[in-house]
């Protein structure tokens, strides 16, 4: 089964009208089952994510939310990743010190020359080190 049918499949379930729009109460019951959600809250929800502005969801609105929130959540775990390669905490990059530093603690013994090599393959701007944007490409 492929994206788009798993999306049909759970928008499906979740249309309990069949009308093919979400209303707000049937995103309450929906949301209410990982945790309580207000009908209130569920019409804000609604609202936030109501690309037609008719105060009920799609199908590309609820897949739009999804992929959505699963894009920012990749932002913030790369975030998080990079974070930990950082040369200095706040320092904005990885030098090939704290990438080899790193890998010795995740059980992979390189030489400062691999990690330079490494960071090379992905350094856009050649300034020897990666920044946030280099090290998301080199994850992707």
């Amino acid at each position: 089964m492929d994206k788009e049918q798993q999306y049909k499949r759970v928008f499906g379930h979740l249309d309990t009208n069949g009308d093919g729009k979400l209303s707000p109460p049937e995103l309450q019951i929906c949301l209410g089952k990982i945790g309580e959600l207000s009908l209130e809250e569920a019409e804000i929800a609604a609202a936030l994510m109501d690309s037609d502005g008719d105060g009920l969801l799609s199908m590309e609105d609820l897949v739009q939310a999804v992929e959505g929130a699963n894009e920012e959540e990749k932002i913030k775990d790369l975030k998080m990743a990079f974070k930990m390669y950082e040369e200095k905490e706040g320092s904005g990059c990885i030098t090939p010190k704290s990438l080899r530093r790193m890998l010795s603690k995740l059980g992979e013994s390189r030489t400062v020359n691999d990690c330079k090599v490494m960071i090379a393959k992905f350094d856009v701007n050649g300034d020897g080190v990666l920044n946030f944007h280099e090290f998301r490409e080199m994850m992707v």
